[in-house]
């Protein structure tokens, strides 16, 4: 299961409506998560860095388009507060 990482243009960003996704805010806090569905995520704000069960730590933040997998569980170790828009499916 692999975190996707990618910067895309804002052409792109529009395209997919990622504009019109809810808005996620979180402050500096360490937590497990695991994903029920997939999500595709566009960070606004903020730094994080997430470890994976194999041990793989992967880094984003402002202007990175992100996509978690399905049934993916992690630890999110977020760094600087994180303000992203979001969309599960």
């Amino acid at each position: 299961m692999e975190i996707k990482v990618e910067r895309l243009s804002p052409r792109e960003l529009k395209k997919r409506g990622v504009f019109s996704w809810p808005v996620w805010e979180k402050e500096i806090s360490r937590f497990d998560w695991t994903y029920d569905s997939f999500e595709e995520c566009y960070f606004l704000e903020g730094e994080v860095e997430v470890e994976t069960k194999d041990g793989k730590k992967i880094k984003f933040g402002k202007g990175d388009f992100v996509t978690f997998p399905k049934g993916l569980s992690c630890i999110w170790n977020v760094q600087k507060p994180v303000k992203k828009h979001y969309n599960f499916r």
